[in-house]
């Protein structure tokens, strides 16, 4: 299915999932840290992503999850994990970022198998591990996610860069407005991580970076 029409279909699903829409404005942050790989140009004829140099451990977490009611990072060691920080109102960048997950995956085919795709939400006050859960499901069954709480997120936002601001207007109707950042962080079985991704990156790109990451680690370990 082209890419564009599939997108047009996830949005009309999760539109029935989500109780109101309200504007969300994704910002990039400041990834000086994240150097281009001089090696990575050389095995790819088109650069994707940021990638870290060397890689560096994150912090392990514990929150309620889709897979345990509470669930860690590390119950996921051993896969390569793709990790995006949204929430479950959000109009756009999150749901076509899912979008963009599912059909990452599908170009990975057997890769697959060596990766999960996490989605941790920002916003713990509307967003129930249930209500993850069924929204998650509209895109690949083994979709991962986690709610975030404010004092977790804190902790760990500096591993990552990601930024995140929820405010209450002050218009009549009182909408929450949400900013949040937009990338997408590559994590390896060890929990290190690899690489982060712009928004929007082209799945069979996502999908070309993941293979050459697990090929340099498999690299690595054999020397």
């Amino acid at each position: 299915m082209p890419r564009l029409l599939f997108m047009c279909v996830c949005l009309c699903l999760v539109g029935c999932t989500a109780l109101q829409a309200e504007p969300t404005t994704a910002l990039e942050t400041d990834h000086s840290a994240h150097a281009t790989a001089e090696g990575y140009a050389t095995h790819s004829s088109q650069y994707h992503g940021d990638v870290v140099l060397p890689p560096r451990f994150v912090q392990d977490f514990r929150l309620p999850a889709t897979f345990a009611p509470q669930g860690a990072l590390s119950d996921l060691n051993g896969y390569w994990r793709m990790i995006f920080f949204g929430y479950l109102h959000c109009p756009d960048f999150c749901p076509l970022t899912l979008v963009d997950f599912k059909l990452t995956h599908e170009q990975l085919g057997e890769t697959a198998e060596q990766v999960r795709f996490i989605y941790i939400t920002i916003d713990e006050t509307r967003d129930s591990t249930e209500a993850l859960r069924r929204y998650l499901a509209n895109f690949h069954p083994d979709f991962v996610g986690f709610v975030g709480d404010p004092q977790t997120l804190a902790r760990i936002q500096p591993d990552y860069g990601f930024y995140y601001a929820i405010r209450l207007d002050d218009a009549p109707q009182a909408l929450l407005t949400v900013e949040h950042s937009a990338r997408s962080y590559l994590v390896d079985p060890y929990g290190r991580l690899h690489a982060s991704f712009a928004y929007h990156t082209h799945p069979s790109a996502m999908a070309e970076a993941i293979r050459w990451h697990i090929a340099q680690d498999g690299r690595d370990t054999c020397e």
